[in-house]
């Protein structure tokens, strides 16, 4: 069973948001969507400074597999990329949630409106049922 983190907001294309401040968010894909991928060998992420709404592509996830999009769960600012990725795109298998997260976004509006139209870890788990 794939790990589901609780304290996350989760999206139906598999992406989880972490709150890391009134106005910040991490994101990155679900431990579900990396092992339907495999091996992760290329990520792909926007520059800093991109704005984006949420459900955007921001970038795409390369694996052994296949070539899937990356979609922003929030609407905002892109502040940060994980730079570890384009040495180590393995850390989003081994790490998902941690060492493997992809973006943060700073939001244009309130987290709590943000966070609306997404899952909670118990919707989530639902969703994959």
């Amino acid at each position: 069973m794939s790990e589901v983190r609780e304290g996350l907001a989760y999206s139906r294309e598999h992406e989880w948001a972490e709150k890391r401040g009134e106005k910040l968010v991490r994101a990155g894909i679900t431990d579900y969507a990396q092992s339907l991928l495999g091996d992760i060998v290329f990520v792909e992420l926007p520059e800093p400074g991109t704005v984006v709404a949420a459900g955007d592509s921001v970038g795409s996830i390369e694996s052994v597999k296949t070539v899937s999009e990356l979609y922003s769960p929030v609407g905002g600012t892109v502040t940060a990329v994980n730079e570890s990725l384009v040495d180590r795109p393995e850390l989003v298998n081994g790490e998902p949630y941690d060492g493997g997260w992809m973006i943060e976004v700073e939001l244009d509006g309130d987290v709590e409106e943000a966070f609306e139209g997404l899952l909670t870890a118990e919707g989530y788990r639902e969703h994959l049922a």
